[in-house]
């Protein structure tokens, strides 16, 4: 049998890496019988049955480091969260959105704002602090003008790295400028609803040197966060992490309760009031899923 990494998977076939070549394969029929389905990024043992036509069977799914479902990609190392400074304009509770669901998996994270060259400094500084004062890395792009290009790249290097983020952020012309011979098909953002169009319509895991790997995913509008616990949603805000074993009662939500520290820390400015209404966005959608 040869080792791999499943790469693709488009009707129910599945392409997986070994070596440098691509070999098509279906999974053995056990895996449909115990409902076991293979995911972007599993490393696999195969069978090669047709050596001319690189057709193989997928027979042993080795155990997940981990698992991401909305993408659903496996083994994944760290998440960029790409947004753009303008051209869509950005949505920070979807920001917001895409963090804690990297910090429920316990990822590292990076932050790339991107298309800074359609802005002057002082139109994304004030959001750039927010976030570097969090303590995620932050790094500010630009296709065209090349900067913070050769930053990124060097962030993916021997990792697997989900490229997350709205359509029209420009994920696809990101990940040409590091890797030129992608060649990935990119799309302008539309001037009739100012909102990206899809370029990526499916997740798969491209090779961009030894031991690196990118998961260029479909643009999301929004992600379900349903399956976080209403009193744990504030250990996925760091920042929050600082103040709330100070709050008057242990049992604080940091809403509405008296002597929160979390709220007192806003009101002297060491916590984000635009993080601070995610999170309470945030809350009322856990509600609300938990009454259905």
């Amino acid at each position: 049998m040869y080792r791999g990494r499943l790469i693709k998977g488009i009707g129910g076939f599945y392409y997986v890496d070994v070596e440098d070549e691509i070999v098509e394969c279906k999974p053995r029929g056990l895996f449909r019988k115990k409902k076991i389905v293979p995911v972007i990024g599993d490393y696999v043992k195969i069978d090669v049955i047709d050596n001319e036509n690189r057709k193989g069977v997928i027979e042993e799914i080795e155990a997940r480091q981990n698992e991401l479902t909305r993408p659903s990609v496996s083994n994944v190392d760290q998440v960029v969260v790409v947004f753009a400074v303008t051209r869509p304009d950005p949505c920070f509770s979807l920001l917001d959105r895409f963090l804690v669901l990297a910090e429920s998996q316990r990822l590292k994270i990076v932050i790339c704002f991107n298309k800074v060259d359609l802005l002057n400094e002082s139109g994304y500084r004030e959001i750039v602090d927010i976030y570097t004062a969090v303590g995620y890395k932050v790094i500010l792009t630009s296709s065209i003008l090349g900067e913070g290009i050769r930053d990124l790249g060097k962030e993916l290097k021997n990792k697997t790295t989900v490229f997350a983020g709205p359509s029209g952020v420009g994920k696809s012309t990101l990940l040409n400028c590091i890797c030129p011979s992608l060649q990935l098909e990119t799309k302008d953002v539309s001037l009739k609803t100012g909102r990206g169009k899809h370029s990526t319509r499916h997740v798969e895991l491209i090779k961009i040197g030894k031991d690196s790997w990118v998961a260029d995913t479909p643009g999301f509008s929004s992600l379900a966060i349903d399956f976080i616990d209403e009193e744990n949603l504030y250990y996925y805000f760091p920042e929050f992490m600082l103040y709330g074993d100070t709050c008057r009662f242990n049992s604080c939500k940091h809403i509405n309760e008296p002597g929160c520290s979390i709220k007192e820390a806003i009101k002297l400015g060491k916590i984000s009031q635009q993080r601070y209404s995610s999170y309470i966005q945030l809350i009322d959608e856990i509600k609300k899923s938990r009454r259905y």
